[in-house]
């Protein structure tokens, strides 16, 4: 039988848990047995968040009345033997609604005013200012309550005209889009402009975050959604109405905001819905499963996706077969099937990008720690050797071997002068780094096109400045690039030196590769790109629209922006920890050499015993080198999945 989106996800989780259980003794093992560097620790530290943190979200969009919170229900809280998410006829969701779960805040429903539309603010920025925000206390345990709560997103207000026209829900040059006043010349609008759900249940513990978006014109008011919220969601759930098909309004929100150039369709799966308005028992169950089949074919070639992209559901039918347990009522309403589309798609492409942060992660573990086992084992065999040497000497000798063991340790600390110039110019490139790709440079990189946007009339000439801008903005993350190759040479050079007179075996990591985030610029561009077009002309005059396009895009920036300098800076640390890693351990290798002479010196049978001890500590490195493999192999398994049983982990 097809697994519920449910239960694959929490078995997602689950596998999530045990992974990051694992990385979290596999750090503990490796910090007992002193391998972990520095920067190696942090990415652990990372990859464990990452495990049990990881947020996967998925968007839900359509046009009004499409049955959109329905689904919801019938997919994420049918447990509750009731509808949680306002799903009555007509308009229900009126603002955007993010249902997620952060265990530092008390669960509770966070309400953003409409008013604050009036600010030159983006809701990135709002969701720091909590006191703007009405918080409601909620009860994970009262449905009933639960849901009247959740009603409050559908709330609305009555406005004069002028009100609406400021807060971007009139608009006088496109009339076919404005909602109808009333007997008074009043405006219905949405009393809350975003609303945040936080709730301890099962699925949003896990890390599931659901974006519940409302229709296009509340779409197309908050740039934001789709510059920001919307583009970042491993899925997008579009949803038909079965009885329509694509209509006009459909196919705007899809192109508009849902389908760019070059974009992958494959994140986007369109849901057919109220496939029970077909049942009709005036035909047969063949004759509707071919109107069902022909909607589902012309939906598609509308749309432009691939047929087994489009999946008829009853929602409704779906949500009540669960609550009553109806087995047969569950598979006509065809629930199961789009679940597992969910499921199988979402989770496994989330569970692969998991899987390569992972190895690649303990790749980089695993080769640092056996450099550093490398470099014990070399130390230990030239103790060895020089302590063989001393056979038959006497003490005059062996003082002799103080004396040059001592003279190689005040010779060794005084090339920290050139590891000190190193990581100086090392920090001056750096913070050439942060001044490309900071919140200062980003400002004046936006500041053309902020000016070009808030010059009065129709703006033919934006779509240049535009281009210009993110052209300027590839171009910073090129001039990083050419930076940390300049940084790569210089550690290169650096490490072979200190590697041919010392013995090192320093090796600079991998300069980081920023074309991904060159990549993310031009979708961000291309998501952007709508907005600019002949058919948004009248918009972009108004001044308020502007501001929010431009506050959108910021914060995206800022993101990508931020995401690069991380990258560099792990690099960084990496090549750093390493040499640090290495510096320690010669300095406890000079140490080891003293005591021994010393020991050496003070016994007679001293020199037998400390060879036996090095002996021993030869065949515990080969041991300890057996078992990191082991360890790390069994990280990286590919058996160790979701169906998966956790292997032991003991301790060597």
């Amino acid at each position: 039988m097809t697994r519920s989106f449910n239960q694959q996800f929490d078995q997602h989780g689950a596998w999530r848990r045990n992974f990051a259980h694992r990385l979290k003794w596999l750090s503990g093992w490796l910090r007992e047995n002193d391998l972990l560097d520095m920067a190696v620790g942090e990415r652990l530290r990372e990859l464990e968040s990452q495990m049990r943190t990881s947020k996967v979200m998925v968007a839900f969009v359509a046009e009004f009345s499409r049955g959109k919170s329905e689904l919801i229900n019938a997919i994420f809280f049918a447990g509750y033997g009731r509808r949680i998410m306002p799903a009555s006829a007509g308009r229900t969701t009126m603002c955007p609604t993010e249902l997620g779960y952060d265990p530092a805040l008390p669960p509770s429903l966070r309400l953003l005013p409409i008013e604050t539309r009036l600010e030159p603010h983006s809701l990135y920025h709002w969701r720091e200012e909590k006191e703007r925000w009405t918080e409601l206390p909620i009860d994970v345990h009262n449905a009933e309550a639960l849901a009247q709560t959740m009603h409050m997103v559908a709330e609305v207000e009555w406005v004069p005209l002028e009100r609406a026209r400021e807060l971007g829900f009139w608009s006088d040059d496109s009339p076919e889009d404005n909602p109808s006043p009333d007997s008074q010349g009043r405006v219905e609008i949405p009393r809350w402009r975003h609303a945040v759900l936080n709730m301890p249940h099962p699925l949003l513990e896990q890390g599931l975050v659901i974006l519940d978006t409302p229709g296009l014109n509340a779409i197309g008011a908050e740039p934001e959604l789709t510059v920001s919220l919307i583009p970042q969601a491993h899925a997008v759930v579009f949803i038909l109405g079965a009885d329509t098909g694509v209509t006009r309004s459909d196919l705007s929100i899809w192109r508009e905001h849902l389908i760019t150039e070059g974009d992958h369709k494959d994140t986007r799966i369109v849901v057919l819905n109220k496939i029970d308005t077909l049942w009709d028992i005036l035909n047969s169950p063949s004759e509707v499963e071919k109107q069902i089949d022909r909607q589902c074919k012309a939906s598609a070639k509308v749309l432009d996706v691939p047929l087994e992209h489009v999946l008829p559901v009853s929602a409704q039918k779906g949500l009540q077969a669960k609550i009553r347990r109806d087995m047969p009522l569950l598979q006509a309403s065809r629930l199961p099937a789009l679940e597992a589309v969910l499921g199988e798609g979402l989770l496994g492409k989330r569970e692969t990008v998991l899987r390569l942060a992972i190895n690649n992660g303990i790749g980089a573990l695993r080769t640092e720690a056996e450099r550093i086992l490398k470099v014990r084992a070399r130390d230990l065999s030239e103790q060895a050797l020089e302590l063989q040497g001393l056979r038959g000497k006497n003490s005059s000798v062996i003082r002799h071997m103080r004396s040059r063991i001592e003279s190689e340790q005040s010779e060794f600390e005084g090339s920290n002068a050139r590891i000190l110039a190193l990581r100086s110019v090392q920090s001056k490139l750096l913070r050439e780094v942060y001044a490309v790709l900071g919140s200062t440079a980003l400002k004046a990189d936006m500041a053309k096109l902020a000016a070009a946007l808030k010059r009065p009339g129709i703006k033919l000439a934006v779509r240049k400045t535009y281009g210009e801008t993110f052209d300027a903005l590839r171009g910073n993350l090129r001039e990083v690039q050419e930076t940390t190759a300049e940084i790569q040479a210089m550690l290169n050079a650096t490490f072979r030196q200190l590697n041919a007179e010392h013995g090192f075996t320093l090796l600079a990591p991998a300069e980081p590769d920023l074309t991904g985030f060159v990549k993310q610029l031009s979708q961000i561009e291309q998501s952007h790109l709508q907005y600019l077009g002949v058919g948004n002309l009248l918009k972009l005059a108004q001044p308020e629209f502007c501001d929010k396009l431009v506050r959108a895009l910021a914060s995206r920036l800022r993101v990508v922006n931020e995401a690069a300098m991380t990258e560099v800076e792990r690099w960084s640390k990496g090549a750093g920890a390493q040499l640090d890693a290495q510096l320690k351990e010669r300095r406890r290798n000079f140490g080891r050499r003293i005591e021994s002479v010393e020991r050496i010196q003070s016994a007679a049978g001293g020199l037998d015993e400390r060879l036996a001890e090095i002996s021993a500590q030869e065949a515990a490195l080969k041991e300890l080198g057996e078992r990191l493999q082991e360890l790390t192999s069994l990280m990286t398994s590919q058996d160790a999945g979701p169906t998966g049983t956790r292997p032991e982990l003991r301790v060597a």
